[in-house]
């Protein structure tokens, strides 16, 4: 999976929105051990104290754990990863609602063009 960085916000708060979608998507799956900081760090091509920075971040967030001398692994709390999924897709439909404010569209409005944006993804599945 390719790291992707955008000149518009942080690559620390960035990595760790990446480190989220992956263990949210189970790409790291609960329980799994993380590469260290320098092989991930040179993956994304970024500095390893960025990469130690949004790690730390995860940690504190309790998707990641630590232990002494094994490394860092994702959290096998279920709960917490759904959690996290929960609050990802709020502040997704957050900002999208505002974009569509922002546009002019009233609550009908939108749902009736989410509806039909669903249908049409089911019609082409």
């Amino acid at each position: 999976m390719p790291w992707y960085f955008e000149n518009d916000r942080s690559i620390y708060m960035q990595l760790v929105e990446q480190i989220q979608n992956r263990i949210a998507t189970g790409y790291y799956p609960p329980g799994s051990r993380l590469a260290s900081v320098r092989d991930l760090a040179q993956e994304a091509e970024v500095n390893p104290n960025t990469m130690q920075r949004a790690l730390a971040e995860l940690e504190r967030m309790e998707l990641v754990h630590s232990q002494r001398t094994a490394g860092r692994f994702v959290t096998e709390d279920e709960g917490r990863i759904q959690s996290m999924k929960r609050e990802t897709v709020k502040k997704a439909i957050h900002s999208f609602l505002e974009q569509m404010a922002h546009l002019g569209f009233e609550k009908d409005e939108i749902l009736d063009l989410i509806r039909e944006e669903q249908e049409v993804t089911e019609n082409e599945q």
